[in-house]
């Protein structure tokens, strides 16, 4: 009320003044005592305002923000373009339309994800709702308190699952994750030129020596690849190749590891060149080119050959054996939702919508994705049916890389032992006991902590 009278006061003021002719001082005073009355009132008028309305905004204002961010899922994935489009395309409509909900799409790799949910974390600031994840990269969120309990949801996962996924989630006896995505490799070959030399499928190690002797004999090259990049993907072969023989990667120096490294020694000259480049993406060039006839890969090249290349002559099985049994580890990716998930209760309505029959079938046919599901496999193309034959047979044999916090000191270990025994033709046995010894030290510092 004082804030009207002055400003009624300080009008009558200005008033009086451009009326006077004279222009006297004394007017001229009594309005500008009279304005700065008013405005110093006015500021601080205005500082209530702005403060009422901070307060409002943080009662009612916030609650209005906190609804619009449930209409928002914010979904972490590590894709290819091609998958992303399959899933802005295909997967996703159908459950913004259903529960009236935007999903804003996030491109992060796994490595990198486990880095930003912490900093969200410790923030307390999370904003994203869900993630999908590689299954070799669990560990870490578990033990940093980054991911929900989802125990009390374990009746979601449907009966038709294949049951040795859904371990993979689980950590003391409570389950993290839930089954999405597996994975497993599965051997490619030329059916040509295995019909011109007339080669059966190698089954075991002796017959893969064969193969690949054979091969280079005829053509005067190396026509197999074992991958040998000195990076993740030389690491899944090893693992297959010494659990294959009975040995356990995380020792690295018992017996099958030992025989892993002597079969790897002996069938080394033999090799395709292209085998210390070889990683998850080059074999489907090698084979499109046809300069190697027989690799381990991962299903998605199916897809790439046949559909981009027309290459009808690369055929697909189950792969070899080792001394002791058949091993393939077991990829893929598994669903989470990180710890103060903003949207929970739609990120497990999607996590249910993920694991449905509708779209695995989608991701099997579109992608040539290998399903969590042993109901989903009705609607595949002709031509894809030899394929998921052999990822359904290989998935028999699959092993998950064990989940633990040191897999770097791990995934160094096995790399820098093929790099000194294959490449630098240093002895087998104190070669492994040295990366022994390396993975036991960090598994003790992981435990100390």
């Amino acid at each position: 009320m004082d804030i009207l009278q002055e400003l009624l006061r300080a009008s009558i003021y200005v008033s009086e003044f451009c009326s006077d002719t004279v222009y006297k001082i004394k007017n001229f005073k009594e309005v500008f005592e009279g304005m700065k009355k008013f405005y110093t009132k006015l500021i601080a008028l205005l500082v209530v305002v702005s403060l009422v309305g901070a307060l409002i905004a943080g009662c009612g204002g916030g609650s209005s923000q906190s609804e619009a961010r449930k209409k928002v899922l914010k979904v972490s994935m590590g894709l290819g373009e091609v998958e992303w489009k399959v899933m802005k395309e295909d997967i996703f409509p159908p459950f913004e339309q259903k529960y009236g909900v935007k999903i804003e799409p996030l491109q992060i790799e796994a490595g990198d994800l486990i880095k930003k949910l912490d900093a969200m974390h410790k923030a307390n600031a999370m904003d994203i709702d869900i993630i999908t994840q590689d299954n070799m990269q669990l560990a870490p969120l578990v033990a940093k308190g980054l991911v929900e309990d989802l125990s009390q949801y374990r009746n979601m996962i449907p009966k038709e699952v294949i049951p040795s996924l859904i371990p993979v989630g689980e950590f003391n006896g409570k389950l993290y994750f839930m089954p999405y995505r597996p994975n497993v490799e599965i051997a490619f070959y030329n059916a040509d030129k295995f019909k011109e030399y007339n080669l059966p499928l190698p089954k075991n190690w002796d017959e893969l020596l064969q193969v690949a002797k054979t091969f280079k004999e005829k053509e005067g090259i190396g026509r197999v690849i074992i991958k040998e990049n000195l990076g993740p993907d030389s690491t899944v072969q090893m693992f297959d190749l010494i659990r294959s023989a009975g040995g356990d990667p995380l020792v690295l120096n018992d017996e099958g590891s030992i025989k892993a490294f002597e079969f790897l020694k002996e069938i080394q000259p033999y090799l395709s060149p292209d085998s210390k480049k070889a990683d998850w993406n080059t074999p489907v060039e090698y084979l499109a080119k046809d300069s190697v006839y027989l690799v381990e890969n991962w299903p998605y090249t199916a897809n790439v050959l046949v559909q981009q290349y027309g290459k009808k002559n690369i055929l697909a099985y189950h792969g070899w054996a080792g001394p002791v049994k058949e091993s393939h580890v077991l990829g893929g990716e598994v669903i989470g939702i990180p710890t103060g998930s903003p949207n929970k209760e739609m990120a497990i309505k999607f996590m249910e919508y993920l694991m449905s029959k509708e779209v695995q079938e989608k991701l099997v046919t579109k992608l040539g994705w290998p399903s969590m599901r042993s109901d989903a496999y009705g609607k595949v193309e002709e031509w894809q049916k030899p394929y998921f034959e052999a990822i359904n047979e290989a998935l028999k044999h699959a092993e998950p890389r064990p989940n633990v916090v040191y897999w770097a000191d791990v995934d160094k270990a096995i790399n820098g032992a093929l790099r000194e025994i294959i490449f630098e033709g240093k002895p087998i046995k104190p070669t492994l006991d040295k990366y022994h010894n390396m993975i036991e030290e960090a598994k003790k510092a992981a435990e100390s902590k």
